[in-house]
């Protein structure tokens, strides 16, 4: 076990293509945790080990892996930069302490950067920025220091400066020990003197750095402004300290693909990211008294771990990857998921190395490993000491807005696609399977196409289940205008025990984005608080079939305020039918609505093409929310509804003769205009 303070948790997290699987494999080969350098080209990388992975040259799933440098343990976790697999992102910026941000060193901050950056200020995850492919034509360390500035609101502090650019780019100026480091042809560091030509510009640089810290950091600005002499210690303690706060984001710059920088960013990490001592102490709830519960990073302390991921493995079976805030999770030992109501014992733990795995007899706190033998565990599950229940805060994923209609294609797969999909929707939290009372179909809902189509090309890889699917369409949802109160009485004799139920429950919406909220005010002994779980599920499942279109309803509080029971005749299924059919029968009365995903679309198009853009989007029930020159192009960010965008690559190389580029993510729901709605849900009654 590493001492808590040498421990480093960190993410690798960009934009796509912007370097982050090669950043990842030049630490390892660095590190010497491996001996060649892998490609993701060649599909040869160690964390891109799934097969669409290494045909398609991206991330689709989160990789862990753990190195040591100089004397620390870095546990890493490399993140897809595709959008539609930004849960992936989510749950790994969760449980991690610090964060290294990858640019592109041509294009700067790309919109997926932005996400990035805004889902870490969510989990105030302190970050540090490195520029990559600084030896690509059009690469300008500068510039992307400028978009940074502007594009995410931060206090960008450069810490080096390139040593020539593009072509020429052959290493780095530390500005703090003001020294040349070059890189040998097998990317070793050469200390050097700063060639005479760029002391100048040095000096300049390190001049706006210590400024830049002054600003910030007290000490420094006392300092500075009496002429003093800042050293790199006391640069360095400060840009810590200002790193941890959120008040600075050190930038370094390099090229993984050439083994250029790296071994300084490895420094950085250690330099400037937290240890888990340096966070603050975690809290949760009691699930017993509902109380705040504070979970200090010490190994003597009860155990509170968060899992964070669940993975399907061909051979070793269930994978819970755990972060472990305080105490120790040990082989053998039972835990309590007060989420589930379960104890459940370890039966094997290992510390991961992408696909290959390490067995180790304890995870100790500020460490993130994975249990095998866990049933119940699921994604954002609390795993506790059975002596101190607490619930930590769960992970949030957003909600899917594209679905296709899966079926199997023989009656010998039917019972595999069953197996199979309730495997990988257990893994991803962002998968939603309903089944489609009226024509049978099991519905499955995703980010986008990309991650439906992995999906299924996983059922048919890992599974072998042979699959009809239907053309990706949006997945609307609905809701509720007015706030109503609704109530179903169920009363049925068959002969012998019959069922009887009441509930009387208020409906009123909620904010977009809110979600789904549940209120016990029962009152007195009219209902037996032995049903009111039962009643919940009961409203759950009506709010999965709307009552325009069958959709899902969402933003919506519903109030459980009484109702009445049978001693002998009510039941806990009699409790859940009622509720169901009070929610859909409320659903009616409360004005519905649909609604329709929008998606935040960024076009990159050349300067003589921006009109003929615009006026598509326009004819795509867009609306136009900025615009900004950039080298001779325009990038233009639209809000645009989902359903009409299927196409849309191949109508925008039409429209700029295969030079514009786009990228999307889900932005919010927003309601269906009347004359477009009723033509959905004529199509669905259809």
């Amino acid at each position: 076990m590493a001492e808590l303070n040498r421990i480093r948790n960190i993410g690798i997290i960009a934009h796509i293509d912007a370097g982050k699987t090669t950043t990842t494999e030049r630490i390892l080969y660095h590190t010497g945790q491996t001996y060649r350098l892998g490609s993701v080209d060649e599909g040869t990388t160690v964390t891109d080990f799934l097969p669409q992975e290494r045909e398609r040259g991206i991330t689709i799933q989160s990789a862990a892996v753990t190195c040591n440098w100089q004397g620390h343990q870095i546990n890493i976790i490399d993140t897809p930069g595709h959008i539609d697999f930004t849960a992936e992102v989510q749950r790994s910026l969760r449980v991690l302490d610090g964060g290294v941000v990858v640019f592109d060193g041509v294009a700067g901050v790309e919109p997926q950067s932005e996400t990035v950056w805004r889902q870490a200020d969510r989990f105030g995850v302190p970050r540090i920025g490195f520029v990559n492919k600084m030896d690509r034509t059009g690469a300008n360390f500068a510039r992307v220091l400028d978009m940074v500035r502007r594009r995410l609101s931060c206090n960008p502090v450069a810490v080096q400066m390139p040593i020539g650019s593009e072509a020429s780019f052959e290493g780095i100026v530390d500005l703090l020990a003001m020294k040349a480091i070059r890189f040998d042809e097998d990317g070793q560091p050469v200390d050097g003197p700063i060639p005479p030509a760029l002391e100048p510009e040095a000096a300049a640089w390190r001049e706006r750095m210590i400024e830049q810290l002054a600003d910030v950091d007290d000490a420094i600005a006392e300092q500075y402004l009496e002429g003093h002499d800042l050293d790199a210690a006391t640069l360095s303690a400060a840009l810590r300290t200002a790193t941890l706060s959120g008040k600075a984001i050190p930038f370094l710059c390099g090229s993984a693909a050439r083994n250029k920088g790296i071994q300084p960013l490895l420094d950085a990490v250690i330099a400037y990211l937290p240890s888990p001592s340096d966070m603050q102490a975690i809290e949760g709830t009691s699930p017993e008294t509902d109380e705040m519960v504070t979970c200090r990073p010490s190994p003597d302390e009860p155990t509170a771990a968060l899992a964070f991921k669940i993975m399907t493995d061909p051979y070793m079976g269930r994978l819970v990857f755990v972060r472990v805030y305080s105490g120790s999770i040990r082989k053998g030992e039972t835990y309590y998921n007060p989420i589930a109501g379960q104890k459940e014992r370890v039966g094997r733990l290992v510390r991961m190395h992408a696909d290959r795995r390490e067995e180790v007899d304890i995870i100790s706190t500020g460490d993130i490993g994975a249990i095998l033998g866990f049933k119940a565990a699921t994604t954002g599950d609390t795993l506790c000491d059975p002596a101190r229940p607490v619930v930590l805060e769960k992970i949030a994923f957003p909600t899917p807005v594209i679905s296709i209609a899966i079926a199997p294609a023989s009656r010998a797969d039917e019972a595999k696609l069953g197996v199979a999909l309730a495997r990988l929707a257990d893994e991803d939290p962002t998968i939603h399977l309903r089944q489609d009372e009226r024509t049978g179909e099991t519905i499955l809902s995703g980010m986008g196409e990309l991650h439906l189509d992995v999906f299924v090309d996983r059922l048919r890889r890992e599974f072998n289940v042979r699959a009809n699917v239907s053309e990706p369409r949006v997945a609307y949802c609905e809701t509720i205008t007015k706030p109503v109160t609704t109530e179903y009485r169920l009363v049925r004799q068959t002969g012998g025990h019959g069922q009887f139920a009441h509930v009387i429950l208020e409906m009123e919406p909620l904010p977009p984005g809110t979600g789904y909220q549940f209120e016990d005010k029962l009152r007195g002994t009219s209902i037996p608080r032995k049903f009111v779980p039962a009643i919940e599920a009961g409203i759950r499942d009506g709010m999965e079939r709307g009552v325009l279109a069958q959709n899902p309803m969402v933003d919506i509080k519903i109030t459980l305020v009484d109702g009445n029971y049978h001693e002998v005749d009510s039941s806990d299924m009699a409790f859940r039918t009622a509720a169901s059919i009070a929610v859909r029968e409320g659903a009616r009365k409360a004005g519905p609505v649909l609604l329709e995903p929008i998606m935040k679309l960024e076009v990159v198009t050349p300067e003589e093409y921006t009109g003929d853009v615009i006026g598509d989007l326009n004819m795509r029930r867009g609306n136009l929310v900025r615009m900004e020159p950039q080298d001779g192009a325009h990038i233009i960010e639209a809000h645009v509804p989902l359903a009409n965008l299927f196409g849309y690559a191949t109508i925008l190389r039409s429209k700029t003769q295969g030079r514009g580029v786009f990228t999307m993510e889900f932005h919010h729901y927003a309601q269906v205009a009347p004359e477009i709605a009723r033509a959905i849900i004529e199509r669905a009654a259809a």
